[in-house]
């Protein structure tokens, strides 16, 4: 495994993030596809032998069980000092007014529940998941800022959202001497590289690490374009996000892995990792080979002219994942 500094930090990661969405209870919250904890513990497992040391979760996966069982794994198998721990607060977990959101009151509200449920002090990375409309950004910054500097989370980071919103936070950071957004944690791949257009040159500008969701496309790029799975036909959220025309990059992918002797899914995230403005995407798996894959791609090298094989048939999308 190979490890890299996230942004400008001195905090190191791994190449390769293992998102933990898959692993929560499967009645709780809207992932009827996700893992329970005894299926679920093996990937942690298999993740740590590889020298994968961050780990992503959020308080709304499956109702905060997603965290909990993540929090239970690492006290099982890690040194708490040895993994980086993200997750995320933004979506609703109750039904009362402040239920949800990043106000002053959420934030803080939810930063314990969060701390709860994974059994740990602290986090090392704590993420606004989206933006919220409807409070100031300077009383969720400010309020971040004392998270920090309470000890409960280590460094804070955001996710997907227009550049434009980035940028002001940033300055409103700088301007009033509070605690600095360090990663970005967008929707990026293969078959939505809308985010290239602003958002990775303003990380790039402002030496922000960037750790994309979703980095096989849903595992639209390891499969061809018409194969459903489980999780595909129950995700009302994933047939939103692609076009029929990304079949051309998914036969693109496929015929460059077939070459290769290669799975589809190491193609794609050689492909992601050879973009310098990333650090880590964050993999979501399933299966053992999931994450042998995504271990696999990081000492993988594509050429140019495979990579202007992959790249050549993209069509502008519409900016999805924002909300």
């Amino acid at each position: 495994m190979e490890y890299i500094n996230l942004g400008k930090t001195g905090l190191k990661v791994s190449r390769i993030c293992l998102g933990c969405m898959t692993y929560g209870e499967p009645l709780r919250g809207a992932h009827p596809w996700s893992l329970p904890e005894d299926i679920s513990r093996p990937f942690f497992a298999k993740a740590l032998e590889a020298g994968i040391n961050f780990f992503d979760t959020a308080n709304v996966y499956s109702d905060g069980t997603s965290e909990e069982f993540l929090g239970r794994a690492m006290k099982d198998l890690a040194r708490r000092d040895e993994v980086v721990i993200a997750t995320k607060v933004h979506g609703r977990m109750r039904a009362d007014a402040n239920g949800g959101g990043l106000s002053r009151k959420a934030i803080f509200t939810e930063i314990d529940a969060s701390l709860s449920r994974l059994g740990m002090d602290y986090v090392d990375l704590y993420q606004i998941h989206r933006w919220d409309n409807n409070t100031p950004i300077e009383e969720t910054l400010e309020a971040l800022h004392d998270v920090v500097k309470s000890g409960k989370a280590r460094y804070i980071g955001a996710s997907s959202m227009y550049a434009w919103q980035f940028s002001k936070a940033l300055y409103l950071a700088e301007q009033h001497g509070w605690t600095r957004f360090v990663s970005m944690q967008n929707h990026y791949n293969l078959l939505y590289r809308e985010e290239e257009r602003e958002m990775l040159g303003l990380c790039a500008d402002q030496g922000i690490g960037v750790i994309p969701w979703s980095p096989l496309a849903r595992g639209r790029l390891t499969r061809d374009w018409n194969e459903a799975t489980e999780r595909s036909e129950t995700d009302a959220f994933g047939k939103t996000l692609y076009v029929p025309q990304d079949q051309e990059i998914v036969e693109a992918v496929s015929r460059i892995a077939a070459a290769r002797g290669i799975s589809r899914a190491q193609v794609s995230l050689a492909w992601m990792l050879s973009k310098p403005t990333i650090s880590s995407p964050i993999i979501g798996a399933s299966k053992i080979g999931h994450l042998e894959d995504a271990v696999a791609a990081v000492d993988l090298k594509l050429d140019a002219s495979e990579i202007q094989e992959l790249e050549a048939p993209y069509v502008p999308h519409r900016i999805a994942g924002f909300s």
